[in-house]
């Protein structure tokens, strides 16, 4: 399934803000999590980020525990399920510890950082709207007519990302924004084997993500999950729940999973529709009557906010298709524990190509 060239976001769309720290003055942690939801499963690009600010992170910054090298993670396993509420609002260098081989652009350095955060306006909720506008996803979404993968190919994901966040160095610290950049994941059916290439982290070839433990969020895993809404929920529930820090609402984490295996792999259309209905069940989920993608597209969303942080995770749907366009994490609502304004946008991204290759590193309509 193919998308329409990326573009920039439009001006009238994101306004950037010189001054988003709050005016009182307090003790800021040494950076910001980042909300890289898309490719959740794998956490690479998370643990790219995590190597390339530390050095320029205070040794107060909280951590998440170490990934083992050469391990992948649990499908439903995401930082903002590790992490507390206060912990992924404020943490800045999440240790990961991800064995990779191949460069990064520009070792130590936030090459990306480009300076005042993204904000945009926020759209409505509307908690009576989510059940009906997630049976149309689910209803579109199983009516797919693309191609079942055969062995030996990979899928393979575009997309459009950046993030907003806190950076500290030294005693400095400041709102700042990555440059809106584009990433390519190649992952095989059995998640032994993948690549990565992303503008300013690695190099201009990428790196692997070839692994003797299996990437559990592979389309092979994905086809194992149940389709009945009601078991498949069950199952989320009961993963999450063996990971998330008990801070972390459990309904919170669920919806966090979900929006992970849809926006960052590429499910059975049988199994997509059971995750729309399954997400329909939890508690707390509305629908937003305007959103806007990492590339400037308008659509409908499907969104949870988590109390805790005052952050919405946003899943951004094309209006008349109601195909999943990218997510959005934006601050709605001010907290404690959050220091930034409510408008920021934490995270951005957009998928521009999701398909199926017969090789690693091979773009589609490319030859093999």
């Amino acid at each position: 399934m193919n998308a329409s060239p990326s573009h920039r976001p439009h001006p009238a769309e994101w306004t950037e803000t010189q001054s988003l720290l709050p005016s009182a003055e307090r003790d800021l942690p040494a950076g910001r999590h980042q909300f890289h939801k898309e490719q959740m499963m794998a956490r690479i690009h998370e643990d790219l980020r995590t190597s390339s600010r530390t050095s320029a992170t205070s040794s107060r910054t909280p951590a998440a525990s170490p990934v083992a090298p050469g391990k992948r993670s649990n499908p439903f396993l995401r930082r903002t399920i590790l992490l507390p509420a206060a912990a992924f609002a404020l943490a800045g260098a999440v240790v990961g510890g991800l064995a990779l081989t191949g460069g990064r652009a520009d070792d130590d350095k936030t090459a990306l950082a480009t300076g005042p955060a993204l904000t945009t306006r926020i759209g409505a909720a509307d908690a009576k709207g989510a059940p009906q506008l997630l049976e149309r996803i689910s209803l579109a979404a199983a009516d797919t007519s693309a191609p079942t993968p055969r062995k030996g190919q990979y899928i393979y994901i575009a997309s459009k990302v950046a993030d907003t966040y806190i950076k500290t160095v030294g005693d400095k610290s400041e709102v700042v924004s990555d440059e809106l950049h584009s990433r390519q994941v190649w992952n095989s059916l059995d998640g032994r084997d993948g690549w990565l290439i992303e503008a300013g982290q690695t190099s201009d070839k990428g790196i692997t993500l070839k692994s003797d433990v299996p990437f559990s969020g592979a389309y092979n895993a994905l086809a194992g999950l149940p389709t009945d809404p009601d078991a498949l929920l069950r199952r989320i529930y009961r993963e999450s729940d063996a990971v998330r820090d008990p801070e972390v609402p459990r309904d919170q984490a669920a919806f966090v999973a979900i929006g992970d295996l849809l926006g960052a792999s590429y499910p059975p259309a049988e199994v997509g529709a059971a995750l729309y209905k399954a997400a329909a069940k939890i508690p707390g989920v509305v629908s937003v009557d305007d959103a806007v993608d990492a590339t400037g597209r308008h659509g409908v969303a499907i969104a949870r906010e988590d109390s805790g942080n005052g952050e919405r995770i946003e899943w951004i749907f094309d209006k008349k298709t109601l195909r999943f366009l990218g997510e959005r994490i934006v601050v709605v609502k001010a907290t404690a524990d959050n220091p930034l304004k409510v408008g920021t946008v934490t995270h951005t991204s957009a998928i521009t190509e999701r398909a199926v290759v017969d090789a690693a590193k091979q773009v589609p309509g490319q030859v093999g």
